[in-house]
């Protein structure tokens, strides 16, 4: 960024209690510390003081945040400009001076002041997109931690089922499913099972919108056969009372699931970048909405491609020292983010002719699943990136057609 006049500067560093922060007026050069309760009532006062303080001119602010209450809450008064400072680059910066190790919050805030002093150019301004991209950003981020927390339960099922009735794992192979939730309670063990008539079962699946024929009879058939694993009630009765509690629980995330996927594609659905983004062959429902929140609306959060690459993790980094030089996986990176350019990327094979062809042809020269995929989410990014800048949706032709007219092989 240019630099640009301020009537002061500030570090803050913020805690969920008190905030800690660090002041130069510009005027003076004199710097001044201080401390105020994370409350609304406290912010609002001290940033009113600061209004008043400096007859409403500019103030910048430094902290290690770029989204979250106190920044929401900041952002309100337009006499004030935050910049984000990575936690990372401030902790090696610290070790400078404090090379013991110490840390305390007084000086976490000074040390943000001197490099919003020193480092104005390196430092990211924080603006606020428009609330509905806000939103699919924390939609689609809280809905994989649920999603994840529903792998992990699947996971202990499939454990649990193994010791003690394992005829579950052949009759559903999809164990998330409330279809496999209300069967596994209504029938627990073996024994209640094979009690069951067959018309009570078909009826069941039927109820459940799974009533193909064959299916269900090939179903029957496998619960006919089965034997039971073991008639020990000390493995039976234990593993069974498990695998009730982690259906509850299970139950429990398919409904949240649902429900966030009702809203974001109720809000997807309304956003001005929806056609893009839908666009993207192998994007969907679920990763569509994940991908317009990583470009958000501001076009001019990114000056090109390559900034996005890095942002998103993508990007690979160069290590190189004398006549050494490797190139390594980007860690300083919102893991969601590049995680949701590596999924689509995966999923683009499958409907996408020259992202089929380009990771075949990567496969073939001995490079791994996953370095092929990032080497696709790389090219992808490109391609999102002039869509989103130009406000056009992806269509696989135009681009096939643009590869033709430069030669490429994969045309």
């Amino acid at each position: 960024m240019s630099e640009k006049y301020f009537a002061a500067r500030i570090g803050l560093d913020w805690a969920d209690v008190k905030h800690d922060y660090c002041l130069r007026d510009e005027l003076n050069q004199k710097i001044e510390h201080g401390v105020f309760k994370h409350t609304p009532e406290s912010i609002d006062k001290w940033a009113s003081e600061l209004k008043d303080r400096f007859n409403h001119q500019p103030v910048a602010i430094c902290l290690e945040l770029k989204s979250g209450p106190i920044v929401s809450c900041l952002l309100q008064y337009d006499f004030i400009a935050l910049f984000f400072v990575v936690p990372q680059a401030l902790a090696n910066y610290r070790k400078i001076f404090t090379q013991s190790g110490a840390k305390d919050d007084p000086t976490d805030a000074f040390l943000q002041l001197d490099y919003l002093t020193k480092h104005f150019s390196d430092l990211q301004e924080v603006k606020l997109d428009q609330q509905n991209t806000r939103m699919l950003d924390q939609l689609t981020y809280h809905r994989k931690s649920f999603v994840d927390e529903k792998v992990k339960i699947v996971s202990r099922l499939t454990a649990a089922l193994k010791n003690y009735y394992p005829l579950m794992l052949d009759v559903f192979t999809d164990l998330d499913t409330i279809l496999f939730c209300d069967f596994v309670e209504r029938w627990p063990n073996l024994s209640k099972l094979k009690d069951a008539k067959q018309e009570k079962l078909s009826s069941f699946f039927k109820s459940h919108r799974s009533g193909r024929i064959e299916l269900i009879n090939q179903r029957v058939e496998l619960i006919h056969k089965a034997i039971p694993l073991t008639n020990d009630e000390a493995v039976i009765n234990p593993q069974q009372r498990f695998v009730l509690g982690q259906i509850s629980l299970l139950k429990s995330l398919l409904k949240t699931i649902k429900s966030y996927d009702s809203e974001i594609t109720s809000i997807f659905e309304q956003h001005e970048d929806h056609d893009i983004f839908a666009s993207f062959p192998g994007a969907g429902e679920h990763l569509a909405p994940r991908l317009l929140a990583a470009f958000g609306t501001d076009r001019s959060a990114f000056s090109n491609a390559e900034e996005v690459q890095k942002y998103s993790g993508i990007a690979p980094v160069l290590v190189r020292s004398g006549k050494k030089a490797c190139v390594h996986w980007r860690f300083k990176c919102s893991k969601f983010l590049r995680q949701s350019f590596v999924e689509f990327a995966n999923q683009s094979i499958r409907l996408s002719f020259w992202a089929k062809t380009f990771y075949e042809q990567n496969r073939k020269k001995g490079k791994s699943h996953q370095a092929t995929i990032r080497a696709l989410a790389f090219k992808w990014i490109r391609i999102m990136y002039r869509c989103w800048k130009n406000h056009t949706t992806y269509d696989e032709a135009t681009y096939l057609f643009a590869l033709k007219k430069r030669n490429n092989k994969m045309a």
